[in-house]
């Protein structure tokens, strides 16, 4: 049997490394000349030297919100050093450690992907030679990632400010807002960092939010917390919903991305509504194909676990272990989710997930202490989000941590 991976970020050498383990013929395209996705820093924003889309959003002073023990993988944690070690180091030793990258094709943009005679027919561009080649799999990850398309919100008159604008994922350092009125929309991980991090060069920064409440610890003096914009008028005065009315020369988009798989053929039986990729069983198989998985579509999870897992989850149907439940055992169980999803707390919604990964394919779940962890780091980005990395932990067994103090 052979494998298709798309992407070789996390998601992808994770994924070639359990196809290894399971035996399979692994194949994987890298649009990019390195391994690590994302995490791959340039200073370049719009297109590569072949004339692609550059796909990392990764800005120079990005951190992780994660602490490291969380980090790791569950059989290649990070390593216990008190030097920096950063992610892109990391992602490239566990590719090393497990032998994926002689299976990388890099530079090798996929083209197209869709079903042909019970296969899967993936055709890729050969970069530096200027070909195009074909391939034959039995089943393909879509690992490209979620963060280069950007995704903008609909305010009216928005189209007529005067000023400039920029996406998150084009933003790289603060020195183009200098003196500058400023305003960030959006307070998710990304939008905080910028609108502190700007806040040093800018005059004045307002942060728009749909938070029920004022974000606590979060920003200096010349940061001001706005709610929703309602609208834009006179070119370059903003409206909030609560009335309140200011003056601004740029705006700063932190609004997160669009799903978008461009290779995936209009008979791949895979839709995107409302930036909801479906249908898939567990958020990760496909229901219609399946033998097409989809690993990372997350926003804002235990990212390495939650990778390990989907990938040990769809591997335990691929090889044969488990069988999958009929269409539309798999669409009802789809719909139940999409109900339930909507009234579940955010943080329990990704318990529940790997306890239901876990148990439906029948796979050892993601350890009690890296959830008991992540909740309190979450806890603590809440109530302290300037200084909530500087925590130090410790894991003790499978089911506590300790914090460290100096």
């Amino acid at each position: 049997m052979e494998v298709c991976i798309i992407g070789a970020g996390m998601a992808g050498v994770c994924t070639a490394k359990h196809s290894l383990q399971n035996g399979f013929k692994t194949t994987v395209f890298e649009q990019t000349g390195a391994i690590g996705g994302t995490w791959v820093y340039t200073d370049t924003t719009e297109k590569d030297e072949y004339g692609l889309d550059i796909h990392s959003s990764m800005y120079k002073s990005l951190h992780t919100n994660l602490p490291k023990e969380i980090m790791g993988f569950p059989d290649f944690p990070f390593p216990e050093l008190e030097k920096s070690y950063d992610v892109l180091q990391f992602i490239r030793d566990y590719a090393e450690n497990f032998n994926v990258n002689d299976l990388i094709k890099f530079h090798h943009y996929v083209v197209r992907v869709r079903p042909y005679d019970g296969r899967w027919e993936v055709v890729v561009k050969d970069l530096p030679n200027n070909k195009y080649l074909t391939y034959n799999f039995d089943f393909v990850f879509i690992c490209n990632g979620h963060y280069q398309e950007p995704l903008y919100p609909t305010i009216e008159g928005l189209d007529s400010f005067s000023g400039t604008t920029i996406h998150s994922h084009y933003y790289r350092e603060p020195q183009p807002f200098r003196d500058e009125t400023v305003l960030v929309i959006g307070a998710g991980p990304s939008g905080r960092d910028i609108a502190e991090e700007v806040s040093h060069v800018a005059k004045k920064v307002f942060i728009s939010h749909h938070e029920p409440k004022e974000i606590k610890g979060a920003f200096t003096s010349n940061v001001v917390q706005k709610p929703d914009c309602f609208a834009f008028r006179d070119g370059n005065i903003v409206e909030f919903k609560d009335g309140s009315k200011e003056k601004i020369t740029k705006i700063l988009f932190c609004t997160g991305y669009k799903f978008t798989f461009p290779f995936l053929s209009m008979d791949s039986g895979v839709t995107i509504e409302d930036n909801y990729v479906k249908p898939l069983y567990k958020h990760c198989i496909s229901i219609n194909s399946p033998r097409l998985a989809f690993i990372g579509l997350c926003f804002r999870s235990l990212i390495s676990h939650m990778l390990d897992i989907q990938v040990r989850f769809a591997f335990s149907f691929f090889t044969g272990r488990k069988t999958l439940p009929s269409r539309k055992e798999m669409l009802q169980d789809m719909e139940k989710d999409i109900k339930e999803r909507a009234e579940r707390v955010s943080l329990l919604e990704k318990e529940q997930y790997y306890n239901d990964l876990a148990a439906t394919a029948e796979i050892e779940n993601v350890k009690p202490v890296i959830m008991k962890l992540y909740f309190e780091n979450q806890m603590n980005n809440k109530s302290n989000y300037l200084n909530f990395r500087k925590n130090k932990y410790k894991i003790v067994d499978d089911e506590n941590f300790i914090q460290i103090f100096d």
